[in-house]
């Protein structure tokens, strides 16, 4: 289960920064919302989910509920999730 959590919050936060830095711009500066569409409903799963295995790992790797709510925030902040994954792999290393 936490392996599966580190691979989606890999992706979660890469579908952010894809969602904010390409996805936006080109929709709002080059008037061309397809990539919008498509990223941000893939981003909305991937976060969904990110959520869902936060709460079902909490117990798995001991997290107080102030850490449980950090790694919640972390996923609507550019690079929040790779730095809730790299900090899993080096607590279960």
């Amino acid at each position: 289960m936490i392996n599966l959590f580190r691979i989606t919050a890999f992706l979660e936060g890469v579908s952010l920064l894809v969602l904010l830095f390409i996805a936006m711009p080109l929709k709002y500066i080059w008037d061309s919302p397809y990539m919008v569409q498509k990223v941000g409903m893939a981003h909305g799963i991937l976060f969904i989910a990110y959520i869902v295995f936060a709460f079902l790992i909490k117990n798995e790797l001991k997290w107080s509920t102030k850490t449980l709510f950090l790694a919640c925030i972390a996923s609507v902040i550019p690079f929040g999730t790779f730095v809730v994954e790299k900090k899993i792999k080096n607590q279960i290393s």
